[in-house]
């Protein structure tokens, strides 16, 4: 594993994110898990899980990864970044003082295992990256029982962890909070240019990648910051590239209103004018759940909740009235042994 920390004389150097936390012994970083105990940096929450459940991989969200699959979904505590609008508030800005018994990686193997028609594991709910050592070593031995790995994530991570996580992460959905550098500052507490950078070194790597931003009035929902963002994603990362589009609530500590369906609607439309693939979520709407070939128009699945239903698609997940690839990764491609 590569090195996660730089000693100096009087404070350790944390080289996981971009934060770059210089910690005293004793001193905790910014994600509240990471502390210097003396000698060096070391994970606190290694096997403390928050919460683990059998999740439809439509809910990471993930619509082009195997889809009407479902996945094991497990979490623990803390977060590299302080979003005042975060929906798991609970878990990622306050860190308990003591866990419950940790859950060692091979029992999380084991419970994906034997989890019924089970995809694999997603590492969700609060800020993966942070648990880094725990999830390497989850996913290795998931790799190597033949299932896969999900990472849901707000990519602030710096290239060399993300390198290693391309090894043993086979699927990404990445937050995109905003397409300017005012709103992570203001609303995150970070910065949107490492964010940037890690989701180039994901599609370059061509590991699975969806990308996900939630919209919130008044703060990143306007038509020229939507068509940036989609413009970018086009040329920077592939027009094939799905983004999802969410409605927020107010949570946390920020009030701003619900997102009106009409500015999801909007925003939507401008999305899909540069890339393939765009749907909208967190919503009671239809519009923006199914997914449309790109090249003929054939609809090739719809969505309902969380249910999916697989339409007009061949066994290679190639749309069958015009032949063009919808799904690398399809559900028909998953090993049907699984019980």
């Amino acid at each position: 594993m590569i090195e996660l920390s730089l000693k100096y004389d009087n404070y350790i150097e944390c080289q996981l994110c971009p934060h770059f936390c210089k910690l005293k012994p004793g001193q905790t970083g910014i994600c509240g898990v990471r502390k210097n105990t003396g000698r060096q940096i070391e994970l606190m929450t290694y096997g403390a899980i928050s919460g683990y459940a059998s999740d439809p991989i439509e809910k990471k969200p993930l619509y082009h990864y195997f889809p009407g699959s479902k996945i094991l979904s497990i979490g623990s505590y803390g977060c590299n970044m302080s979003c005042d609008f975060c929906q798991n508030f609970h878990i990622s800005q306050n860190i308990p003082e003591s866990h419950n018994r940790p859950m060692m990686p091979e029992q999380i193997v084991n419970e994906a295992l034997n989890a019924r028609k089970n995809l694999g594991i997603a590492f969700t709910y609060n800020e993966p990256v942070i648990w880094f050592e725990y999830m390497k070593d989850v996913a290795e031995g998931v790799k190597k029982a033949g299932m896969h790995t999900v990472v849901v994530s707000n990519g602030y991570v710096n290239s060399e962890p993300l390198s290693e996580m391309l090894e043993f992460i086979d699927a990404f959905n990445i937050d995109l909070k905003a397409f300017n550098n005012t709103f992570y500052r203001k609303l995150t507490g970070s910065y949107i240019d490492p964010v940037k950078s890690s989701l180039k070194q994901i599609a370059k790597s061509g590991r699975h990648l969806e990308i996900t931003t939630l919209i919130i009035p008044n703060e990143n929902d306007s038509e020229k910051e939507m068509l940036l963002q989609a413009e970018w994603i086009a040329s920077e990362l592939g027009k094939s590239v799905p983004l999802h589009l969410s409605r927020y609530f107010p949570i946390y500590k920020r009030e701003n209103p619900s997102t009106p369906d009409e500015t999801l609607t909007r925003l939507y439309e401008i999305a899909t004018s540069k890339l393939d693939y765009v749907y909208i979520g967190n919503t009671l709407s239809d519009k923006g759940q199914n997914t449309y070939c790109p090249k003929c128009g054939e609809c090739v699945t719809t969505r309902s909740g969380y249910s999916t239903t697989l339409l007009n698609l061949e066994k290679d997940g190639k749309c069958n009235k015009c032949g063009n690839l919808i799904y690398r990764d399809s559900i028909f491609s998953f090993s049907s042994t699984r019980h």
